[in-house]
């Protein structure tokens, strides 16, 4: 036994004010009790109680050693606290980072639902499109395009496909025309994300060739969430995913350009350290994306794969 688990012993039996009544409260025999607190005595090389034959009090140097040990236990005590509630329950602090876009558009409007679910559990959540080091910047979590995971290391599953569209409002295409082809699109002011690198680049796909376009035009953009409002405003011509820009051509808002531009779609994933020994917070969080957006009209097939496995 090592003395750390001696000093253990011994804040118990100053407690106890017996070497028996201290043994019965650890299950161990008064014999056993006595020999570890003997080694301790050898081991700092002075006597540490007092013996009589109704129980034992410390000497001056007990009691000196008894106030460190007696901290010490109740440290220990605080982490078995803590590990007995290791118990499967989704609590605590949960840290996560999400796309501009999918976050103002997508999650926090799920949010609720999932608080609901896990009312242990607080979300701290952080809007960026920059690339995100989930264990340098201690995030539980990131959603993200799947082309933004770098390391080999991170898990991801998928949450939801992303099919692009073109898209403007009424006003700027009563003003300057609608496009009726892919190269029509050198005409107009195409609106573009800064600091994105390949995003303002249009490609659309077709039977027998592919077609590219660089985006070009007096307006950028942070995020996609600021494109996405450049473009309600008249701005130009923005390309959006369509879950956000789907409830805006129902309203009249927004208005589909080029229809059949098909530009390859891209998932959207949300991303953690590793699957061995995940909290039960980021577990039921994970879980829950995949379970909100399976349904997606975007998710084709209905299913969400799960990568890395």
């Amino acid at each position: 036994m090592d003395i750390s688990a001696q000093m253990l012993i011994f804040a118990k039996v100053v407690e106890q004010g017996s070497i028996s009544a201290a043994a019965r409260s650890m299950g161990q025999t008064p014999s056993a009790v006595s020999k570890q607190i003997g080694l301790l005595e050898d081991h700092v090389h002075y006597r540490l109680l007092n013996r009589t034959r109704t129980g034992v009090s410390p000497t001056q140097e007990g009691q000196d050693l008894y106030e460190k040990c007696k901290a010490m236990a109740d440290k220990f005590k605080e982490a078995e606290d803590l590990i007995l509630n290791f118990d499967g329950t989704p609590r605590g602090k949960l840290r996560v980072a999400s796309t501009v876009a999918f976050g103002k558009s997508q999650l926090i409007p799920a949010l609720p639902k999932f608080l609901e679910e896990n009312k242990e559990v607080q979300v701290l959540l952080d809007l960026t499109d920059r690339d995100v080091d989930l264990q340098a910047e201690g995030f539980d979590a990131a959603i993200c395009f799947a082309e933004q995971r770098k390391s080999p290391d991170t898990m991801v599953r998928r949450i939801m496909r992303s099919r692009r569209v073109l898209c403007a409002a009424p006003a700027y295409l009563e003003r300057y025309g609608t496009p009726a082809d892919f190269t029509d699109l050198a005409e107009h002011n195409c609106l573009r994300v800064s600091g994105a690198s390949g995003r303002n680049s249009w490609h659309r796909v077709e039977p027998i060739n592919e077609q590219s376009f660089e985006a070009s035009g007096n307006f950028e953009g942070n995020s996609t969430d600021v494109v996405f409002r450049a473009a309600l405003a008249g701005l130009g011509i923005a390309r959006l995913p369509s879950y956000m820009a789907e409830q805006k051509f129902m309203s009249g808002e927004l208005v589909q350009v080029m229809p059949e531009y098909a530009p390859s779609s891209t998932e959207i994933v949300v991303m953690f350290a590793d699957r061995r020994n995940l909290a039960p917070k980021t577990r039921a969080f994970i879980d829950f994306l995949v379970r909100q957006f399976r349904s997606s009209p975007e998710n084709s097939n209905g299913k969400i794969a799960a990568a890395g496995q």
